[in-house]
């Protein structure tokens, strides 16, 4: 069920990682950004969407990662976005087929994925999205993913996050795509500062819509928990260890190989992160 976070601004959330699909009102119609994930969860955001008498004109994904890229044929065919080397990465990982893909990442059966990663990208350096809507700023950067960008609905005050700024998720580095990983997220979680002010509302790609009180405070932990990592510090952070939220024991998991990693690497090239 869609519920609304701001004028015009309203969210679905999955049952798969708390996801958080963001539905923006325009003059003909709406944007949809990170569809959703699972095949009935998508077929009621068709169905809420068509009896609230709106048609979806435009599509985002935030990144290049098999959650963020799925779409419903009921929610039509409407051109669907994303940065440029979201799409470029999105094409060569689906190169050798949707079911190798899926195989691959794991994806759950209830996922449908006959429009997985049909994205068009957008002109290198494009600061908007095109539609006839609000004006969404697209804050490009290389943390998490390559390609991946932050959204700021300026005139709602509204920022989608992509997958940073979680309240159950820790930052997820690119330790594959990037040479200074640590340096990266450092730099991106500054582009998001620099709005961090004009934001009233903030939505993660998964977990908890917050207000603006709790922006500055999700920048400092994600920065908190980076700069940890990059001096091989245990984080003193919520997200990780007993006090992770229940279900999201795993992010421990997550933790515990970012950490090895950037230690081999660190050893492997002689340098830090």
């Amino acid at each position: 069920m869609l519920r609304q976070v701001a004028e015009g601004v309203l969210i679905h959330e999955s049952e798969f990682c708390q996801s958080n699909a963001v539905v923006v009102q325009g003059r003909g119609g709406a944007l949809l950004i990170d569809a959703g994930v699972l095949n009935g969860e998508l077929a009621c955001l068709a169905n809420d969407l068509s009896d609230s008498g709106q048609t979806v004109v435009a599509g985002f994904s935030t990144h290049p990662h098999w959650d963020h890229l799925l779409w419903h044929p009921r929610l039509g065919v409407a051109p669907r976005y994303g940065t440029a080397r979201c799409a470029a990465t999105a094409r060569d990982r689906l190169s050798g087929g949707v079911n190798a893909a899926a195989k691959a990442a794991g994806i759950p059966e209830e996922v449908p994925l006959d429009l997985l990663g049909l994205i068009t990208g957008l002109p290198a350096e494009t600061t908007q999205i095109p539609w006839d809507g609000p004006g969404v700023r697209i804050i490009e950067h290389q943390a998490h993913a390559p390609g991946h960008a932050a959204l700021f609905i300026e005139e709602r005050g509204v920022l989608v996050a992509g997958d940073m700024l979680s309240d159950v998720l820790i930052p997820m580095l690119d330790l594959n795509g990037t040479a200074d990983p640590i340096e990266d997220y450092l730099a991106a979680l500054r582009l998001l500062e620099d709005v961090a002010g004009d934001v009233d509302v903030l939505v993660p790609g998964h977990g908890s819509v917050g207000g603006a009180d709790q922006v500055h405070a999700r920048i400092e932990r994600d920065r908190a928990y980076v700069l940890a990592l990059r001096e091989g510090r245990i984080p003193g952070d919520p997200r990780v260890g007993p006090s992770a939220k229940p279900g999201w024991e795993w992010v421990s998991d997550v933790h515990d190989g970012q950490a090895q990693r950037l230690t081999r690497r660190s050893e492997r090239d002689g340098t830090p992160g």
